[in-house]
């Protein structure tokens, strides 16, 4: 379906009380996003994907115009994961002449990827409610790689009153560790060699505080040393922060804590987190 006339037309073929599952993403398509394709589809009845490639989330110097866009792989790779329907809309039919509408978050979406990325998480929200709307689903599967765009897309979903269920479907990574990401595919060999420090940094930081270590200064300070193992990691960020409000903490305490790092690598920007909790094993999220 490429337009939004032909999707209310396949959502009105929907038998009454069936559950929609919903997986909106951007294309170029790898295992991760089929582990939530496969996630929608373990609760849901009918699962629907779409792939729009959203200008409003890209910053003026960001890779919008080179986003990798290999559609009919993509279309494989739903049609072998069993996915009842992709929309497929452009950008015309997404934001007609004259669109002057935004949604903007005000909290979670500030620090992080929000001060690095200034617009991109209105650029979500407003492209996520738009696909709601359209698409009307029970629930909506979404990353957990990018962790600040579920706490985004959540905390719209509450404040505006959306009757969408959202879940979280955890990270899927290579043999060594790199989460799956699109954006891979522009790493040179040199910068993937060097691509899962990204990931140990976030282990080693683990370690720490599972040993005893609490401050969140240091246990920043040391996932930057592990980056700093290769000239070719730069850091944008590499935070500890509350889990819910993603708000500056001193100190893990006992609601846990998301460590968060941003860095680049080339012209490449890789994004990974894991989240601490308490008294257990930490769980690996985004």
């Amino acid at each position: 379906m490429k337009d939004k006339a032909a999707l209310r037309a396949w959502r009105a073929t929907l038998a009454p009380g069936q559950k929609l599952g919903f997986v909106p993403t951007m294309g170029a398509l790898h295992a991760g996003h089929i582990s939530l394709m496969e996630q929608a589809r373990a609760a849901a009845d009918v699962v629907i994907a779409s792939i729009f490639v959203n200008p409003l989330q890209f910053g003026p110097n960001e890779d919008l115009s080179r986003y990798p866009r290999p559609i009919e792989a993509d279309l494989a790779k739903l049609e072998a994961a069993g996915v009842d329907a992709l929309f497929l809309p452009s950008v015309e039919d997404m934001y007609p002449p004259g669109a002057s509408t935004f949604v903007e978050e005000s909290m979670v979406s500030l620090p992080l990827c929000g001060a690095e990325r200034p617009g991109h998480f209105r650029g979500v929200a407003t492209v996520v409610l738009k696909l709601f709307n359209l698409v009307q689903p029970h629930l909506a599967v979404f990353g957990q790689k990018d962790a600040q765009q579920c706490a985004v897309i959540e905390r719209m979903v509450r404040d505006l009153d959306v009757p969408v269920d959202i879940r979280r479907g955890a990270i899927v990574r290579e043999a060594d560790g790199l989460a799956l990401s699109s954006r891979n595919v522009y790493l040179s060999p040199e910068d993937r060699a060097a691509a899962p420090l990204i990931y140990q940094s976030l282990r080693a930081v683990e370690a720490a505080y599972f040993d005893g270590e609490h401050d969140a200064g240091k246990l920043a300070a040391l996932g930057l040393a592990v980056l700093a193992r290769s000239e070719r990691i730069v850091p944008q960020y590499w935070e500890v922060r509350d889990p819910e409000s993603l708000g500056a903490i001193a100190k893990v305490g006992s609601r846990g804590a998301l460590l968060a790092v941003a860095a680049h690598l080339g012209t490449t920007r890789l994004i990974d987190n894991l989240l601490l909790s308490p008294g257990s094993a930490a769980k690996a999220i985004g």
